[in-house]
């Protein structure tokens, strides 16, 4: 199996640290660097759409759903190099086409470009940086449980991390890939991080998975997809392109595997699954800040693309 490039009708803007998520046969492209507008894409139809504007220009948010709408947590807004983290969270009810601002982020716990998943109605919140692409790198967990609005501060991570995704696979919280940016170095993009960081939501602990993200890089898409941890794309001081490796750990054997590389390399932005078949929308085809994509990639049947 490989990746194919599908047209769909209508193109979303290009966009890149943009989010992405799925709900039923939709897929919700949100946010990216400046400006950009909701785009909506229907896998039945093939038709984009655009839905309403967010209150704000988000970006470096992983978003996540929770009970049908959309959560924005730990994102930033605002230009480069030392963007302002979102102050409370932003909430998308796709029924209403309608956004809302959600519950306050504690002011001393706003960060962006941190991993974000949900757990039976837990968001939770790990790693990011509080000083946009500076030195703010931390290595926090925090979680908000939608039901009773409250926050609640969780141990930290073994190791600080920015510009990754988090994913969570029966109850464990996977942190993988990412790095610690540090702009005033003068090399933004050399800390990439190998070690994945595993939380045990039920017991409350950290562990280090026994087996490191073979190739490591920054701003990789991550999903969790027929039980394993799908690592796509990403950038590196290592390469000017942006990285076309797809990666997928197991958990049940603690391996990694090589499956289909992407036909054009991307970072900065989010996958999504609608049934089996795995989307990669937008990015950046170089590490850095362009250029932007709109292409949309497509990987059906994620269990046989080996």
């Amino acid at each position: 199996m490989h990746w194919k490039a599908v047209a769909g009708k209508g193109t979303p803007h290009a966009r890149h640290e943009n989010s992405m998520v799925s709900i039923g046969e939709r897929l919700y492209l949100i946010g990216g660097r400046d400006d950009r507008p909701l785009a909506i894409y229907d896998s039945r139809t093939r038709r984009w759409s655009q839905g309403s504007k967010p209150p704000l220009a988000v970006n470096h948010a992983q978003a996540v759903v929770s009970a049908g709408k959309i959560y924005l947590v730990g994102g930033f807004t605002g230009n480069y190099p030392e963007e302002p983290s979102l102050t409370h969270m932003l909430i998308y009810d796709p029924a209403t086409d309608r956004w809302q601002v959600g519950a306050e982020i504690p002011k001393d716990r706003r960060r962006g470009s941190a991993g974000t998943v949900e757990h039976d109605g837990v968001l939770y919140l790990v790693g990011g940086n509080t000083r946009g692409h500076m030195r703010g790198y931390v290595p926090w967990l925090d979680a908000f449980d939608t039901r009773t609005q409250q926050w609640t501060q969780l141990p930290d991570a073994p190791r600080a991390r920015d510009h990754f995704h988090a994913v969570v696979i029966d109850g464990n919280v996977y942190a993988a890939g990412g790095r610690r940016s540090a702009h005033e170095s003068g090399n933004t993009l050399a800390q990439t991080i190998s070690e994945v960081d595993v939380y045990d939501i039920r017991h409350g602990t950290w562990r280090v998975a026994p087996a490191a993200l073979p190739t490591p890089r920054a701003g990789a898409a991550a999903i969790a997809h027929a039980g394993q941890l799908l690592i796509m794309g990403g950038e590196s001081m290592r390469q000017v392109k942006a990285h076309d490796e797809v990666e997928a750990f197991d958990p049940a054997t603690s391996t990694w595997t090589t499956r289909a590389a992407l036909p054009q390399g991307r970072h900065g932005t989010q996958a999504a699954a609608i049934g089996s078949d795995l989307y990669l929308v937008a990015g950046s085809a170089n590490r850095g800040g362009g250029p932007e994509l709109e292409d949309m990639l497509v990987l059906s049947d994620v269990q046989m693309a080996r």
